[in-house]
């Protein structure tokens, strides 16, 4: 989970060295925080938060494969 959010993250941006990924499980629930540079946060919300709504949908694709929730948080 952590790695596929890292590639995907880390295709979008121009600082693919700044990108970085915490994992917080908890039982079945998953939290995942994205966190990339700062001009990079643009890119990776997308025009009205359409590309990381379309993130957060792969993600959650991934994760029902595993029985589990994911919960996607971009952060600064």
């Amino acid at each position: 989970m952590k790695d596929l959010l890292s590639v995907l993250a880390k295709a979008l941006v121009d600082s693919p060295e700044a990108v970085s990924v915490d994992e917080k499980e908890n039982g079945e629930q998953v939290v995942l925080e994205l966190r990339v540079a700062d001009g990079d946060m643009g890119k990776v919300i997308g025009k009205q938060g359409r590309i990381a709504k379309s993130i957060r949908t792969v993600m959650k694709a991934a994760a029902s494969r595993e029985n589990k929730k994911v919960i996607v948080e971009i952060v600064q």
